[in-house]
């Protein structure tokens, strides 16, 4: 089967495509024939080598992916053959708090990820996905819209009536933006391009700020909520935008801290303890919470917003296009070109 793999060092020309021996399902264990997979920040980040230099190679990189259980082995019975599946982002992870034996069982990070033809997974590492998505929308859930999810629905407690500031348009922010506005919340949202924010705007969006044109846009967050600030932040950028999260949140509120976006560094934490703000860290989430999204997607009948799908055999140029920022939404990666798209 055809493969990528981070073989000889890191880099994104370092990344190659190869072939390994088709795998076969274990007891316990499913064979997914992977249609369609997606970008995140993290993928870069381990193809550069930024996220783990000391990780062993060969690693087969990403962590989300969809495809059909084409075989089963003995012992088998939450999924069956034919079935549409996604593999969940830590494969150990099915409910409760997360552990240290929990975060290291990353697809393509601690152990090889999915940017293959084919994979064996255990069948708790797998969920059903909604029948109204293509493999392509499907493929986005694992790591950004359970992120989010986790940030919002499960940490965050978003109710009607809410007010959220998300930050950007990559996969989690939309995703962030979708289940606010699901919940029955008021979203504000950042970006440094207008053509982006009137994008957002038309997804549900009541406010958009360009931050370029208002960098202290935790101030103008304030000015747009009466002066009170919003009862949560999904905070994508890290030390670098902090201090204007903690301008923008009310006292009393939540900072969902997701990504490093915009770098690391240090940041003024008195704001914290003076308005008593929970900064909750977030690190994808378990198979439970997975389920439990998938269930309001079906709903809801909610679509994932996807930027661009690139054929298997550009899988380098796509990682260039999130380098490069332009993306609104999710990038995708089409395994195979030959079978009908689409949902069920």
């Amino acid at each position: 089967m055809k493969v990528y793999e981070i073989r000889d060092g890191f880099g994104l020309d370092a990344l190659k495509q190869g072939e390994r021996p088709k795998p076969s399902p274990g007891p316990g264990e499913v064979l997914m024939r992977i249609e369609a997979a997606s970008l995140n920040y993290r993928d870069l980040m381990v193809v550069k080598g930024q996220y783990n230099p000391k990780m062993p190679l060969p690693r087969i990189p990403l962590s989300d992916a969809a495809g059909e259980v084409v075989e089963v082995g003995p012992g088998v019975d939450r999924v069956k053959v034919g079935q549409r599946v996604a593999g969940i982002f830590m494969q150990r992870w099915i409910a409760g708090e997360i552990d240290d034996d929990k975060a290291k069982s990353a697809l393509g990070g601690a152990i090889d990820g999915l940017l293959a033809e084919y994979a064996v997974l255990h069948q708790d590492g797998v969920v059903p996905v909604p029948e109204h998505l293509s493999y392509e929308e499907a493929a986005t859930l694992p790591c950004a819209a359970v992120t989010a999810w986790h940030a919002l629905v499960t940490e965050g407690q978003v109710k009607p009536g809410d007010s959220v500031l998300v930050q950007g348009t990559g996969g989690v922010s939309l995703f962030a933006l979708q289940f606010a506005r699901l919940a029955g919340a008021r979203v504000i949202i950042t970006s440094s391009s207008d053509e982006k924010l009137e994008r957002a705007r038309k997804l549900g969006a009541s406010e958009c700020i360009n931050y370029k044109e208002t960098p202290e846009w935790g101030d103008r967050v304030r000015a747009l909520t009466g002066g009170r600030g919003v009862d949560c932040v999904v905070e994508v950028g890290g030390a670098g935008t902090l201090g204007q999260s903690l301008r923008a949140v009310r006292t009393g509120g939540r900072i969902a801290l997701i990504g490093v976006l915009a770098g690391v560094g240090q940041a003024n934490t008195l704001p914290i303890l003076m308005k008593n703000v929970r900064v909750q860290g977030i690190f994808v989430g378990s198979r439970e919470m997975f389920e439990a999204m998938n269930r309001a997607i079906a709903q809801h009948q909610l679509r994932p917003v996807v930027d661009r799908v690139f054929p298997f055999e550009e899988v380098v140029e796509a990682l260039h296009h999130m380098e490069s920022a332009a993306h609104f939404g999710k990038i995708c990666i089409r395994t195979n070109d030959n079978r009908e798209r689409g949902a069920r």
